[in-house]
């Protein structure tokens, strides 16, 4: 993967659609998207060692690199101490993204994202899973879930301005990213490809889904 492709997000410990998964299990041939905890069990407030998940969540982000399969045996552990630890989740689904598994994927990003209502980095990995599954307007509108929370996540803006321009669909906004992305793109090469966009196309964009 190069560095413009959009990356997903790992939560570290301490960071503060039901629709979706039907859709995706339409796509990947899986039936409808299973009730209840799944391989979860459900702790109780008396068994739930939040701690021991953020050590272990901790753990698996150091390893998730160089070691995917013991990323995924800590982050299940972690889990099994604390259901309700959005970190956990969210790096979970960002492991099985990793290998394709948009329906595992989606139900990881779906967790975190209740359980972290104000972070962007689950939204921006639900709209990675719907981006990959072909469903490039779907992903729009869960991208803009994530800048709803956090207006200035410069991946998502990133994210955004890139998918307008590959399918042909700027708005009133992409200007304003691209300005944005020139200055403090995560990367110099996001910064170059920003500031070619904006050479590229000087009179700026006309306005579409967005628009007024």
């Amino acid at each position: 993967m190069t560095t413009m492709n959009s990356t997903r997000r790992a939560l570290r410990i301490g960071t503060t659609a039901t629709a979706l998964l039907v859709a995706l299990a339409a796509l990947a041939g899986a039936g409808c998207a299973a009730k209840g905890t799944g391989p979860y069990e459900p702790n109780t407030e008396a068994n739930r060692d939040t701690v021991r998940a953020e050590r272990l969540t901790q753990q698996a982000v150091e390893v998730m690199d160089k070691d995917p399969e013991k990323a995924e045996a800590l982050l299940r552990e972690a889990l099994t101490a604390d259901l309700y630890h959005g970190p956990a989740h969210n790096n979970l689904g960002v492991l099985y993204l990793k290998q394709s598994k948009l329906y595992d994927a989606a139900g990881e990003f779906e967790w975190a994202r209740k359980l972290l209502p104000g972070h962007p980095d689950p939204r921006y990995n639900l709209a990675l899973v719907l981006e990959t599954a072909g469903r490039p307007d779907q992903a729009l509108a869960m991208y803009d879930t994530a800048l709803e929370v956090y207006p200035e996540h410069i991946a998502t803006m990133q994210a955004v301005a890139r998918l307008q321009l590959r399918n042909l669909s700027p708005d009133d906004r992409t200007r304003g990213f691209l300005d944005e992305i020139a200055l403090r793109g995560e990367t110099l090469q996001w910064q170059k490809w920003a500031q070619q966009q904006l050479a590229m196309h000087p009179g700026g964009f006309g306005t579409n889904r967005h628009g007024g």
